[in-house]
């Protein structure tokens, strides 16, 4: 009888241990935002922009971290960002103009301040009702909306072309990315381009266009992340998606894959801390 108590003891504390060990992980999962470095090398960089950083937002999705977003946005100050790119999902599809009003009116004006920031559209964004209203709040705080447009980052005599293409979920009539890059290639005999936009299935299409770098997201990094595996859940609910989390790499392009930092999929984030990546451009 002791036996089968002392064992039924064991076997209650370990459960209880392990309730409590998922318990933490989903409030750490969730509730933690983490910055990771992703230093990248480039033999056609300019020299002046070695060392360059680029904090990237993805998949916002409204989400509040701390009062007025301050750790959210402390933690991007404390990347030390030369600029900060913003790659879609900003809002969900269900938000109001209060949600842009108290939520993301703050949070890029506070963004603006600690360095020039740029955007693009993701999928939610074109099936909001509050489209419009969110790009002239933008616009309006300082904000570079790239809706298949490019500018020109520079640092002295030399420049980089920053680019950023709809989400497909846009207008029918865009701008092509194709043609949006034909229209870069003559600014230089080998600009050096970074492309800003939402998803995260487009390398082997990019990568033929001779495109340096693709900052995306919409991934969520799979939501549930396994140890040795990666992410579990795609955005279509296909599991073991291919692109989830960090850089990718085809034809001499690389492509950065944001985990995110909102949640608009249903399930809690597992394993799988709301991410600020941070590109440092190095000249190899």
């Amino acid at each position: 009888m002791k036996t089968k108590k002392r064992r039924r003891y064991i076997g209650l504390t370990i459960l209880l241990f392990l309730i409590l060990l998922v318990s933490f992980l989903l409030f750490d999962s969730n509730t933690r935002i983490v910055t990771d470095d992703y230093p990248l090398y480039y033999g056609n960089l300019p020299f002046s922009f070695d060392g360059y950083r680029i904090a990237q937002l993805s998949d916002v999705h409204s989400a509040v971290f701390g009062d007025e977003n301050s750790k959210l946005i402390g933690a991007v100050a404390a990347s030390h960002p030369n600029i900060i790119v913003i790659t879609g999902d900003l809002i969900t599809y269900s938000d109001t103009s209060d949600d842009i009003r108290l939520i993301i009116k703050p949070l890029v004006a506070a963004l603006v301040r600690i360095a020039p920031v740029y955007y693009v559209t993701g999928n939610h964004e074109w099936g909001s009702d509050c489209l419009r209203e969110l790009l002239k709040t933008l616009r309006q705080t300082g904000v570079t909306v790239l809706q298949n447009d490019y500018v020109r980052l520079k640092i002295g005599e030399s420049s980089i072309v920053l680019a950023g293409v709809d989400d497909p979920n846009g207008p029918a009539d865009k701008i092509a990315p194709e043609k949006l890059i034909s229209k870069i290639r003559p600014l230089g005999s080998d600009p050096f381009i970074i492309l800003l936009e939402h998803r995260n299935i487009f390398l082997k299409r990019f990568s033929n266009l001779g495109i340096d770098l693709v900052l995306c997201g919409h991934a969520h990094g799979g939501i549930i992340r396994l140890p040795f595996i990666g992410g579990l859940v795609g955005p279509s609910r296909e599991l073991f998606p291919q692109y989830t989390s960090g850089v990718y790499t085809e034809n001499g392009t690389n492509m950065l894959v944001s985990r995110g930092i909102g949640n608009a999929m249903g399930v809690p984030r597992f394993l799988n801390n709301p991410e600020i990546p941070v590109v440092i451009l190095r000249r190899s």
